[in-house]
């Protein structure tokens, strides 16, 4: 692997911000909307990194990611890891803050805490973990995470923790949500003072409780539970919803094209 170092030099700010909006109007056009649960965004103590860590069910999950970052965390640079197959494929994505790890063995699980460990040295960096290692339906109990986050929580404990879940159920309209919950931000230097399989444990507890969390917010179908990030594609479209309009003309109607009642 490259330097250690070679994430954090590689990292353009602008071609970021360029791509957080490519990916805002990707999840525009696909989603119906992409929302955040109440409370809301973790309260992230200034002068220490950030991790935050995640389930992972979706291709979708990197676009959300930089998403979120791009639009509440500007002033802390994101990176994350991605499989290395996938770098060399698409090297661009070195740009945007991804470095390149090898999912299996004690090689790739070395280079992941080498460059964790150097990218947080920065106390205003963010590193953004998708921690079930792959594709992983939200609803499978219990939540599994790689090892290797606790690992890098060890060697970095002046890091704030922050579960994060994430799922994209269909509501009332043709197109998904795209949701999400923080958890409650942890003190790294407690989980680095556990066993690493103490401290996995915790994790894996702490995001399951946020996943079930959002599970119940999603099951409500109730918009007033979530802030909306990004208004997404409502309605059919075409003659069908040329029809439902020339209706609520007739009537004397103001047209909605969602299905379910407007969102305030």
């Amino acid at each position: 692997m490259a330097d250690a170092a070679g994430p954090a030099a590689l990292r353009s700010p602008a071609l970021c911000r360029f791509f957080g909006g490519v990916m805002a109007r990707q999840m525009r056009r696909n989603f119906h909307a992409v929302r955040l649960a109440r409370p809301g965004w973790p309260e992230l103590p200034a002068g220490r990194p950030a991790i935050v860590y995640l389930n992972h069910p979706s291709w979708w999950d990197p676009a959300f990611l930089i998403v979120m970052g791009t639009t509440r965390f500007r002033d802390r640079p994101g990176f994350g890891p991605i499989d290395a197959r996938m770098l060399a494929r698409y090297p661009f994505m070195g740009r945007i803050g991804l470095f390149g790890v090898e999912k299996e063995g004690l090689h790739g699980m070395a280079s992941f805490l080498r460059t964790g460990e150097a990218l947080l040295r920065d106390p205003s960096a963010m590193l953004w973990i998708t921690a079930e290692g792959d594709f992983t339906d939200p609803r499978r109990r219990p939540v599994s995470l790689k090892p290797g986050l606790a690992q890098l929580i060890r060697r970095v404990p002046d890091a704030v923790v922050v579960p994060l879940a994430v799922e994209y159920p269909f509501w009332d309209e043709r197109t998904p949500e795209a949701l999400a919950r923080f958890g409650s931000p942890m003190d790294g230097a407690g989980l680095a003072h556990e066993s690493a399989a103490d401290a996995t444990a915790r994790l894996q507890w702490e995001l399951e409780a946020t996943m079930d969390a959002l599970a119940r917010d999603a099951q409500s179908r109730d918009p007033a539970r979530f802030t909306t990030l990004v208004g997404g594609t409502v309605g059919v479209g075409g003659i069908y919803d040329l029809w439902r309009r020339g209706r609520a003309w007739a009537a004397g109607k103001p047209f909605h094209p969602g299905h379910g009642a407007p969102e305030s």
